[in-house]
């Protein structure tokens, strides 16, 4: 399998996947201002939506989107525990969090990295991550991760999303429980693994 990713993207969020699982793959970097692969290929030849990530399986197809990735490699290694066993509540609470992290915290950033959005579109949105943030601190005060004592797919796609607070003024200090599990998080093994390998940790 290869992983088209950008640094610091939502694609380190499959990228920690992969590395969790031990499953072997190829990354490629994509510039996103050119859509050009770091081959020299036109990215929208290979995802038409033009973003990351996009996993291309070994029998060539193209699956994008990130919580629709990190479910489909998951369920490679069911043993991983990485997203519990189909048709059970606690599958279903993983794809909770999946989608409340990709439609209200994800969507929520998109404003505050873009240099053509007004400021009370900013302001407005940090409102709105700031109080999504509350939720989640609430939860994370209670558990080491968010369904529990099990790290999931879940935990890698909130890592990947919480990272970029700082970028953006938002300081995670504010929710000692998230900061916390940021710390946690970071510490694991796969997860340096894959941002040293997106450059975003000194090698070893």
């Amino acid at each position: 399998m290869k992983l088209f990713y950008s640094p610091g993207a939502c694609s380190l969020s499959p990228h920690i996947v992969l590395c969790e699982l031990g499953l072997p793959h190829d990354t490629e970097k994509v510039d996103l201002k050119t859509h050009t692969t770091a081959g020299g290929v036109d990215y929208y030849t290979i995802n038409p939506k033009g973003y990351v990530p996009a996993l291309q399986l070994d029998d060539g197809q193209i699956l994008t989107e990130g919580p629709a990735i990190v479910q489909y490699l998951a369920d490679r290694k069911p043993e991983a525990h990485l997203l519990p066993p189909p048709g059970t509540v606690e599958r279903a609470r993983v794809h909770e969090w999946l989608t409340f992290i990709g439609t209200e915290i994800h969507k929520s950033f998109s404003p505050l990295f873009r240099p053509d959005a007004s400021a009370d579109w900013k302001s407005a949105a940090r409102k709105t991550i700031e109080g999504r943030f509350d939720f989640v601190d609430k939860t994370l005060a209670e558990r080491d991760y968010l369904t529990g004592p099990q790290f999931t797919v879940a935990d890698a796609y909130l890592f990947t999303i919480a990272g970029w607070a700082p970028h953006v003024e938002i300081d995670l200090a504010r929710w000692p429980a998230l900061a916390a599990f940021h710390k946690r998080v970071a510490a694991r093994p796969a997860v340096q693994q894959a941002m040293r390998a997106e450059g975003q940790l000194k090698q070893a």
